[in-house]
C-alpha cells in the first residue's frame, strides 16, 4: 500500500471552523488521540504509537521523510497496547542513529469525499490537518492527489508545499 498525504497548518479559529463544518458534513470516525515517539532517520521515519483513544498500539515505518514527496510506502504492525513501554524500551536499547521526538497528539478523524481527514493538534505542529488516501499502486497517485486537492479547496485550506514541509520539519526537529 502507498499513502498519499498532504498537510496544512492554521490557527485555532480555522481549526474550530473546520471541526464544526466536518462534524456537520463528514463522517466522524471518532477521537484518535495518540502518544507518539518519532525516530527520525535521514531517509525514513519510524513511529511508535500508543493510540490512547482506541486502546491500540503500533509501530510504523514510513519509507520516506516529510517534505520528500506526498506518496510513500508505509509498513505497519500492531501489537497489544500493554506492550507499548516494552516496545519503546526495546527500540531505545538499540541505540538507533536517529533523532527522537516525543509528544502527545490530539486528533479527530473524518471521512469526507473519499479522503481520510485528521484534524489535529500537537506541540510540534500546533493546529493542523492531514488529508490522505491509501492506494494500492502508484498508478492511482494522480487521481488521489486530484481528489485531495479538491477537498482542500472545498475546505478553504492551502496545502503545504514540499519546500514548506521541509523547512517546517527541519525547524521542528532542531527544536526537539
Amino acid at each position: 500500500m502507498f499513502e498519499i498525504e498532504f498537510r496544512t497548518k492554521f490557527d485555532k479559529e480555522k481549526f474550530d471552523a473546520l471541526k464544526e463544518y466536518l462534524n456537520a458534513h463528514a463522517k466522524n470516525l471518532g477521537d484518535d488521540d495518540k502518544d507518539c515517539y518519532y525516530y527520525i532517520f535521514p531517509d525514513k521515519l519510524l513511529k511508535l504509537v500508543d493510540n490512547t483513544s482506541k486502546g491500540t498500539a503500533k509501530i510504523s515505518l514510513k519509507l520516506n521523510r516529510i517534505g520528500k514527496g506526498a506518496m510513500f510506502p508505509e509498513i505497519e504492525s500492531f501489537f497489544p497496547p500493554e506492550e507499548f513501554d516494552v516496545m519503546r524500551r526495546l527500540i531505545d536499547a538499540l541505540k538507533l542513529p536517529a533523532k527522537i521526538m516525543h509528544g502527545p497528539q490530539k486528533r479527530v478523524n473524518y471521512e469526507y469525499h473519499g479522503c481520510e481527514i485528521a484534524l489535529k493538534w500537537s506541540d510540534a505542529w500546533g493546529y493542523h490537518m492531514e488529508i490522505e488516501q491509501m492506494i494500492a499502486t502508484p498508478d492511482e497517485r494522480d487521481k488521489a492527489e486530484k481528489q485531495i486537492r479538491e477537498v482542500a479547496d472545498e475546505l478553504g485550506v492551502t496545502l503545504m508545499s514540499e519546500e514548506e514541509l521541509k523547512e517546517f520539519t527541519k525547524k521542528a526537529e532542531s527544536e526537539a
